[in-house]
């Protein structure tokens, strides 16, 4: 899969280096999550899911946040900083 997306830049059966190292990160955050489950992979899997989900809704909401003010912005003829 990698060789095809990133064709030319590789060897055909090497991943890109940044794919290696994100799944060397996933590795080892899927052993946290199994530690903390005492090993339990099925409610490993489910606090991981969770997580990512909870972080991904708080990441939307946070650029609709954004949004609203950059509209608001435009709308009053100034964008402010924070």
């Amino acid at each position: 899969m990698h060789a095809i997306a990133e064709r030319g830049t590789t060897p055909h059966n090497e991943p890109p280096v940044g794919a290696i190292t994100q799944r060397t990160e996933a590795v080892c955050i899927a052993q946290a999550y199994r530690d903390a489950h005492h090993g339990d992979d099925r409610a490993a899997l489910v606090a991981a899911v969770t997580d990512a989900l909870t972080d991904l809704a708080a990441a939307e909401r946070r650029t609709e946040a954004v949004r609203r003010e950059v509209s608001r912005g435009f709308v009053r003829g100034r964008v402010t900083a924070r």
